[in-house]
């Protein structure tokens, strides 16, 4: 029987705020443990959090970037459970009224956001956890409090390289939005994944598990694809599939059970006593909005819709605004914005490289009109990289303006097919790519002054092809 795989993302962000998201701790990456704390997010008696407000901010930006609605009045809970990374043995965090609600990203819906604090980071010493011959762990509390925005999509995403691609573009946007430094390698990204299989053609969802806390993009397609096919062996032997919490160890490529899946009952969520409710101002809404810049998914649609680039260029500069800016600066200047795109990519691959987009511009102009052809403009370029200087300038000087004298170009293609008599007959004995072997010394001849498709042309007519 063939199974469809049906995906639902949970990742938690770290925001970039100053401080912890219910105390003036400042936060910090690798400082020294339990340097970043206090009373608050020790969660000692007596002591009173007090909601960070630029976390707030941030999480109304990302509802409203991903087009959730903004609850009018969102509250905090307790969610309580005992594990040595929560010194207070609840977590705040929010339950049944979250900050944001609905919206979506590319084709995949949000079921919500909300905002919670971090716990702390468990570290395990030595070999299986072991100090002084015994099962131990150690606790850095610098990590706990942190402000979070958990972000939970709907079950839309149906194969291991979708939910990757998605997070890719969920990590960018959020990287764009400046809400978080999106560093999956120091946990400031996390994914879980819930996953399950049904049936072809079927429309009930079969058991999930949850696969948690994978820190790359790799690690979370080879997790999910190790649970799409450890549950089918299941069903094809016959077996039921338990829901659970998994662990996915990226260098095995093993699944491990965690835990038996809990359910919201089991965290005996209640309202949090000590802070207020959540009501955005209209002010600060329209502040979070003016803060939201032109997002991936918007500017990849628009380098498409306006300037008729193909989607993976689209996709390139979207994700890279720095080169996307530079390519719109450039096209400003010249008539063809997907021969601009072309050479801005061009550019891109040279490592470091810079060049003025007006400078830019014109090489395209130039090859444009045929004045240079596409191989003097490469040369071209690297004097541009290397010294700087005006593109026509550096064509005349260097002697890199297209042939214009046919016979000049005819008799360069006439002495290279008598030096490679070889070649000749390779070429009408019917390998066709020994061509290649004859272009390359031509356009070295001609200092790649001539164009490609006249080289071919009269080669093809001398060989009688």
């Amino acid at each position: 029987m063939n199974y469809e795989p049906v995906i639902g993302l949970e990742i938690h962000v770290q925001l970039k705020t100053r401080t912890k998201m219910f105390c003036g701790c400042e936060l910090s990456f690798g400082e020294e443990p339990n340097t970043r704390t206090c009373p608050v997010c020790l969660g000692l008696p007596g002591t009173l959090p007090v909601t960070n407000a630029q976390a707030v901010t941030y999480g109304i930006m990302m509802g409203l970037a991903l087009g959730c609605e903004i609850a009018p009045r969102s509250i905090f809970h307790r969610k309580n459970y005992f594990y040595p990374d929560l010194s207070k043995g609840y977590q705040i965090s929010q339950y049944d009224i979250p900050l944001c609600l609905g919206g979506h990203l590319g084709d995949v819906r949000i079921h919500r956001i909300h905002l919670e604090e971090d716990a702390a980071k468990l570290v395990h010493v030595g070999e299986s956890g072991r100090i002084h011959g015994s099962d131990s762990s150690i606790v850095d509390y610098n990590r706990g409090g942190t402000p979070l925005a958990e972000i939970v999509t709907e079950p839309d995403i149906h194969s291991a390289e979708q939910a990757r691609d998605w997070l890719q573009l969920l990590r960018e946007t959020l990287r764009q939005l400046g809400v978080s430094d999106v560093n999956m390698e120091e946990g400031s990204l996390r994914c879980d994944a819930n996953v399950s299989i049904r049936p072809v053609g079927t429309t009930e969802l079969g058991t999930k598990t949850e696969l948690k806390n994978m820190n790359s993009f790799r690690f979370v397609m080879q997790g999910i694809n190790a649970e799409i096919a450890r549950q089918t062996a299941l069903l094809e032997a016959g077996e039921a599939v338990t829901q659970e919490t998994l662990h996915f160890d990226p260098v095995s490529g093993r699944i491990s059970s965690l835990r038996s899946k809990e359910e919201a009952h089991d965290y005996r969520y209640f309202p949090e006593p000590d802070l207020v409710p959540l009501v955005p101002t209209p002010e600060m809404l329209e502040t979070a909005r003016r803060a939201i810049p032109e997002l991936p998914a918007e500017r990849t649609a628009r380098y498409v819709e306006t300037f008729g680039l193909a989607e993976d260029t689209a996709h390139l500069f979207a994700f890279e605004p720095e080169w996307g800016e530079y390519f719109e600066r450039a096209a400003d200047g010249a008539p063809d914005p997907k021969a601009t795109a072309i050479w801005v990519t061009e550019l891109r691959s040279r490592d470091g490289a810079s060049v003025e987009p007006a400078s830019l511009a014109k090489l395209v102009t130039l090859v444009g009109a045929k004045t240079v052809t596409a191989a003097a403009g490469r040369t071209i370029l690297d004097k541009l990289v290397a010294e700087g200087g005006d593109p026509a300038e550096i064509a005349e000087r260097e002697g890199l303006t297209a042939m214009e004298d046919s016979g000049e170009l005819e008799a360069i293609v006439a002495k290279v097919i008598s030096e490679n008599p070889d070649v000749v007959e390779r070429i009408q004995g019917g390998n066709a790519k020994a061509m290649g072997a004859l272009v390359g010394p031509i356009m070295r001849e001609t200092k790649g002054r001539a164009d490609g498709g006249e080289v071919n042309r009269l080669l093809r007519s001398a060989l009688g092809l």
